[in-house]
């Protein structure tokens, strides 16, 4: 599996209904989301109902003024409505059982990380320390003091020497640089 930056650009197309940017989030999503549920949930069936509402709900919260705002957390976003969907599915199967039973089956769910998913966001993680490690000093500490610390815009202006309109220049740029760095060493 080849994973995929989001941008604002890709988040902008789906809450617009693209249908080639709607193909592809649901192509890329339903394979992550196969992954997760195969060995959680008992049928076919039930993983594709716990992907239909995952999407269905994730597709509202998009189209909402105050869906989503960081493009880059799509897939965060994505995996923690699936697994909220995917609680109310053990919820809904427990309240559903027979009367007759003497106990109710136990529902471990595993909220951990799967091992998958953990080498993923290590390989992110390093992509990323990789990546901004090429970039030139100036926007490195500018990402880093601005997206990553998330430091006061006002005090980073001051440190830099410019006014608050040409640091979102300087950020702007800073990320174009990290975009091109990042994708070059993903393979995109």
């Amino acid at each position: 599996m080849e994973f995929f930056a989001f941008d604002a650009e890709y988040l902008g197309k789906l809450r617009a209904g693209d249908l080639p940017t709607q193909k592809h989030f649901f192509g890329y999503f339903s394979e992550l989301i196969h992954l997760k549920l195969r060995s959680r949930v008992a049928s076919h069936e039930a993983v594709e109902d716990v992907r239909q509402e995952t999407f269905a709900r994730v597709l509202t919260m998009l189209r909402k003024p105050d869906g989503l705002r960081q493009a880059d957390r799509l897939g965060a976003f994505v995996n923690s409505v699936c697994n909220h969907v995917l609680l109310e599915h053990y919820r809904g199967q427990k309240k559903g059982g027979s009367a007759l039973e003497e106990e109710p089956e136990e529902v471990y769910v595993d909220l951990k990380p799967s091992p998958l998913s953990l080498l993923e966001t290590k390989d992110r993680a390093r992509l990323v320390h990789e990546s901004l490690s090429e970039l030139p000093g100036r926007d490195r500490e500018l990402l880093r003091a601005v997206l990553m610390e998330d430091r006061d815009k006002d005090e980073v202006c001051h440190e830099m020497g410019v006014n608050r309109e040409y640091l979102r220049v300087l950020v702007h740029r800073a990320k174009q640089s990290f975009r091109a760095v990042y994708e070059g060493r993903s393979g995109r």
